[in-house]
């Protein structure tokens, strides 16, 4: 039941945002009663936690894994892209509450994001850095920067993309191609050849 919970919250407080969602939304969704909710979650900045903390907690577990699993540069440059940007595709709405977030709430999230991420954004910049001194990633190339945009472009993607391609007609999958193109670029500009 937490979990559903959880998913529905992250839902709404997507497509509502944080201040027209309601507990007893989320409990009308999930079939319980607005008692239930606070059962297991004691507020609604208590659900909003938890389902911040969801979604940073994915990373904080998958993307060592990910760099540890993958071989080579652009095994693991691939591993680490794909590894965000499928997180976001297999639920959309991750992706959306976390620009909604980011807007509503820049101070807050800046303080989380930094607390939470800054130690594997550490090992990608230290990881692209050592690419530089090697001559196989781009010397004018500002590592930080570099991983600010990526991480933005692919939550930015998946939040807006599918809404956006329609200027265009990209099929039933525009996401998806949205994402491999979001790749193609991140890898061409890192790399050096």
């Amino acid at each position: 039941m937490r979990e559903r919970i959880l998913a529905e919250a992250r839902r709404q407080f997507a497509t509502l945002g944080f201040g027209a969602a309601s507990l007893r939304g989320v409990a009308r969704a999930v079939g319980i009663s607005g008692p239930s909710v606070l059962y297991h979650f004691p507020s609604k900045e208590a659900l909003r936690d938890a389902v911040l903390g969801d979604v940073l907690d994915h990373w904080q577990q998958h993307l060592p894994a990910a760099l540890a699993a993958a071989r080579g540069k652009e095994g693991r440059f691939d591993a680490t892209v794909n590894a965000l940007v499928s997180f976001f595709l297999a639920d959309p709405p991750r992706a959306q509450l976390v620009v909604r977030e980011l807007l509503d709430r820049p101070d807050e999230m800046r303080a989380l994001l930094t607390a939470r991420l800054a130690p594997w954004l550490s090992v990608v910049t230290d990881t692209i850095r050592e690419g530089q001194a090697r001559g196989s990633v781009r010397p004018e190339l500002d590592p930080e920067a570099f991983v600010v945009q990526i991480v933005t472009m692919a939550v930015g993607t998946v939040a807006v993309g599918g809404t956006a391609a329609s200027m265009f007609s990209m099929g039933e999958a525009p996401n998806e191609r949205l994402a491999a193109e979001l790749v193609r670029i991140a890898r061409t500009s890192l790399f050096t050849g």
